[in-house]
């Protein structure tokens, strides 16, 4: 029997524009992902590199960008988050059958560039509707290591069984299933969060 649920927020909740940010970085001689550029982005995703710092390191990859011009690169993959789904996840809420948890690999200029888009007041909406709210930046873990979901797991005092885990990325939901966690890798463009209630009667 499902008790908890725990929802991953990028195009999940909120829409995510995935190249955006290699679209805009091509203006600067991006041309691919190498392996030293990831581990930057990886470090910066669990908070070991301030946002600054994170900057500094762009700029050496990318001396003809300006701070500014690789903050907004950066940022250019949030999009809009849809009423529709704010407004299923407060009928959840209202409803109290189930602990919910956000679990999102976020780092600290997405997280500020998606205030900014919500608004204050529409992000405390969302930020309410949980439990427990976890930010990878902010907790030092990401996904789909296995140590993340074993923290959630820990500090609420889950059973693995007894939680669905909601993720976009198969990787993601790979991590989970390792620990016994039931999953939803849900597709986006072919299904939606609202769909929840259809999914639930089948696990």
């Amino acid at each position: 029997m499902i008790k908890t649920i725990i929802f991953d927020f990028g195009d999940v909740f909120i829409n995510l524009d995935k190249e955006a940010t290699a679209r805009e970085m091509t203006k600067f001689g991006f041309e691919g992902l190498s392996p030293a550029l990831f581990q930057y982005i990886k470090s910066y995703e669990v908070g070991a590199i301030s946002t600054s710092g994170f900057i500094r390191k762009m700029l050496a990859f990318f001396p003809s960008a300006t701070p500014d011009a690789l903050e907004k690169a950066w940022k250019a993959i949030i999009q809009e988050f849809p009423e529709y789904r704010l407004t299923y996840l407060e009928e959840l809420v209202r409803e109290g059958k189930y602990k919910l948890i956000l679990l999102s690999n976020t780092n600290e200029l997405h997280i500020e560039e998606v205030r900014s888009k919500m608004g204050e007041i529409r992000y405390k909406r969302f930020q309410s509707c949980f439990d427990a709210f976890y930010l990878s930046h902010e907790i030092g873990l990401r996904k789909p290591d296995s140590a993340i979901y074993e923290f959630v797991l820990k500090n609420n005092k889950l059973l693995a069984e007894e939680c669905l885990f909601v993720d976009d990325l198969k990787d993601n939901t790979l991590g989970a299933e390792r620990l016994g966690i039931r999953t939803w890798n849900l597709l986006v463009g072919k299904e939606d969060i609202i769909e929840l209630d259809r999914y639930l009667r089948h696990v």
